[in-house]
């Protein structure tokens, strides 16, 4: 068994069958994703020693997966080498030097591939300043702890199934009684009036919610 992953994520075969060719032969394994949802279920799933990324990816972009990537502690130190055909595409979301992943534009050869995976491997060694209130457990202001989706490895994946409608959670706004905090009662009024016209609101956006939900149940009967 291959000891070593390497992931490539292009929604391209002749791009993805390009890389596989290209790398000399060793002992690792090569999978393959073509959209960004299927890439990033890869990078959960799986103990990869390498990423190449294309930019443009459907599903879910490769400027998308990237985030996903760098908001995670562990994930972000997989070495990554990050593919375009417009290296303008990448520089606008990502200024340039590039410190901790590598550019390859495309078209490429075997050398600049290679080459980019060793620049790839060596920058992803390098130092890092820790996320704070990224990741499983991070500590936040109040004292609570902040659970990402990827932090906990939830799996994206397409929605297709049966929709359901959420039901939003509506606080019932209290009236303002006067304290001693300073304020005058002409504020308090007028603060209460437009806690009576939000509960209004209120009332008629959960009225509609309720028709929308009856509504999507005889459709899906």
């Amino acid at each position: 068994m291959a000891s070593n992953k390497i992931l490539v994520i292009d929604d391209t075969t002749v791009v993805r069958v390009k890389v596989r060719e290209m790398l000399p032969p060793g002992n690792f394994e090569v999978l393959e994703a073509k959209d960004g949802v299927e890439g990033l279920n890869f990078i959960l799933q799986e103990k990869l020693s390498l990423i190449m990324l294309d930019f443009l990816l459907p599903k879910m972009s490769g400027w998308e997966v990237f985030q996903q990537v760098q908001a995670h502690p562990e994930l972000r130190k997989i070495p990554l080498v990050i593919m375009s055909g417009r290296k303008e595409e990448v520089t606008e979301k990502i200024t340039e030097p590039f410190e901790y992943f590598e550019f390859l534009g495309k078209p490429f050869d075997q050398k600049q591939l290679i080459g980019a995976i060793k620049l790839a491997m060596a920058k992803a060694k390098q130092p890092r300043p820790e996320l704070v209130s990224v990741g499983a457990g991070a500590s936040v202001k109040n004292g609570t702890s902040l659970n990402s989706g990827v932090a906990n490895s939830t799996v994206v994946t397409p929605s297709v199934a049966t929709p359901s409608i959420a039901t939003p959670s509506v606080v019932t706004p209290s009236v303002v009684t006067p304290s001693t905090g300073g304020v005058s009662e002409a504020e308090i009024n007028a603060l209460n009036e437009k806690i009576v016209k939000m509960q209004a609101e209120i009332d008629g956006l959960k009225k509609q919610l309720t028709q929308v939900v009856t509504f999507i149940k005889q459709k899906i009967k």
